[in-house]
């Protein structure tokens, strides 16, 4: 090598160019919503996260006709809160096979959530399905098959694929903006340690299955089918007083590249959310305090980009999960977060589950995602 060849000091001392400031392009990442908001949509399952839900599809105009719960007076509030007009009960079959409900919203989780769903669709109602979708992925599979044999659809809420810098990000990579990806890394500090006393204590997994599905799906809907394997593990941290793990990371590889996901949930102070993408042609980078206040910059050859983006996860993600049904319903094509697409999420995401219970070793995606 020539002494016109030896790269310049800068590369040596990894010091980066500066960037120019350039306009952001117009991407279109907002809640989809349909050109009729007037479908009636029934609510099952009033506890816990459902205020989201009803708060959204009640800031965007949504109709919910009615809201069920085995404990009437949660149903009651609910409805007293978002929706006066509804109808409350403790009756799921005063929802599944009402002709006047064409999209019922179950919160349940997956164990009853499942033969409900299957009640549902063999009535001839559209669904959208908390996450994580199942518990089987065979289950899931026969729900998807069950949803598409007669007409419907079935979608799950995956709720973060509609958050702003989410949705802004995803669209910039369709768009051919960062090239083909080559890397993708989440790294979350948060305090996670509200679920102690919780029925989620009891889950083993805790962050990688619940928490961490929505980056297995966000990854999904930016690599697609390309994951080969994942490794990840779990961990106690120092002091914490729940009794699930809150500390948990998983590598994943797929063609051409490579992808992180790490997860502090017992960050008492400091918490802060960063998602990077990085393509041969250009990288995205969203930071910030939290999931709801994030700024996105998109790194090309011509500079940096940093669009101002509208809205917060909570709650314009929830209306994005309905709002992208609601719109599949009047045109006839799956949505984004259909339930045929989210097995490849929840496959991904059991295999980093199967790892970590085995302690760190590689495991294989089956069907190559």
């Amino acid at each position: 090598m020539s002494a016109d060849e030896l790269p310049a000091a800068e590369a040596y001392a990894l010091v980066a160019p500066e960037a120019a400031e350039i306009a952001a392009p117009a991407l279109d990442y907002r809640p989809p919503m349909p050109a009729d908001r007037s479908i009636p949509i029934g609510l099952i399952g009033a506890g816990g996260i459902s205020f989201a839900h009803l708060e959204a599809y009640r800031r965007y105009g949504l109709n919910v006709v009615a809201i069920a719960d085995r404990h009437l007076d949660r149903a009651m509030l609910r409805r007293d809160q978002h929706f006066p007009e509804a109808l409350a009960t403790d009756r799921v079959e005063d929802l599944i096979g009402n002709s006047a409900i064409a999209v019922l919203d179950m919160t349940l989780h997956p164990e009853g959530r499942a033969p409900l769903m299957r009640r549902a669709l063999e009535a001839g109602q559209h669904v959208l399905s908390q996450k994580p979708f199942v518990s089987s992925l065979a289950v899931g599979a026969e729900l998807a098959d069950l949803a598409e044999a007669r007409g419907l659809q079935l979608a799950v809420n995956q709720n973060g694929r509609f958050a702003p810098h989410m949705a802004w990000m995803r669209a910039a990579v369709e768009a051919g903006h960062v090239g083909d990806v080559i890397g993708v890394h989440v790294s979350i500090q948060w305090d996670h340690g509200w679920i102690a006393g919780t029925p989620f204590e009891q889950m083993d997994q805790l962050i990688l299955e619940d928490f961490g599905i929505h980056w297995f799906d966000f990854l999904v809907s930016i690599i697609g089918d390309r994951a080969t394997s994942v490794a990840a593990r779990s961990a106690m941290a120092a002091g914490q007083s729940a009794r699930a793990p809150l500390l948990a990371e998983a590598l994943v590889a797929f063609e051409g590249g490579h992808a992180s996901l790490v997860f502090d949930g017992a960050t008492r102070f400091g918490a802060k959310d960063e998602t990077v993408i990085i393509g041969t042609k250009g990288t995205l980078r969203s930071s910030g305090p939290d999931l709801g206040r994030q700024q996105v910059s998109l790194f090309t050859e011509a500079g940096v980009a940093r669009p101002m983006l509208e809205g917060t996860w909570f709650n314009d993600g929830f209306a994005g999960a309905m709002g992208a049904l609601l719109v599949a319903i009047e045109t006839g094509q799956p949505p984004v977060h259909a339930a045929r697409g989210n097995l490849r999420s929840l496959r991904l995401g059991r295999a980093a589950i199967e790892s970590a219970r085995k302690g760190g070793v590689r495991v294989p995606i089956d069907g190559g995602g």
